[in-house]
This record gives C-alpha cells, structure tokens and sequence, in this order.
C-alpha cells in the first residue's frame, strides 16, 4: 500500500501522487488514493452546501439577490 499525499489532477482526470502535476492543476492533498478518488465528488458536495448557505449568498428580504 502506497502512503503519502495524494491528488486529483484536472488535466489528466487520475489520481496521482505528490510527485506528478503541478499544484494548480489538482485538488488535494488527500490522505488516500481513494479519498482522492472521489475529489470531484466532495466538490460537489461542497458546491451544494455552499449555494444553500445563507451566510454565502446575499438576497434580500423577499429572497432578491442583493447586487454588489
């Protein structure tokens, strides 16, 4: 078993090790290649959250985007 830090790399759509692509084309560092595995996953999951959280997202109200 492999140890160490691992990516996900947006180029090459793998997982690879800290060794590989440079740092702004990956997610990461995660703590196993299978976490790693499933960064776009987590994104998502983050994304959601993020667009559901009223501390993130400014409206008015009546529930109007407020425009900076």
């Amino acid at each position: 078993m492999a140890h160490g830090e691992w990516y996900w790399c947006l180029k090459h759509h793998a997982v690879e090790p800290y060794e590989s692509c440079r740092s702004e084309e990956r997610l990461g560092p995660y703590a196993t290649e299978a976490e790693a595995s499933h960064a776009l996953e987590k994104v998502a999951e983050r994304n959601k959250e993020f667009d559901h959280d009223p501390r993130f997202n400014d409206v008015d109200e009546n529930g109007d985007p407020v425009e900076a």
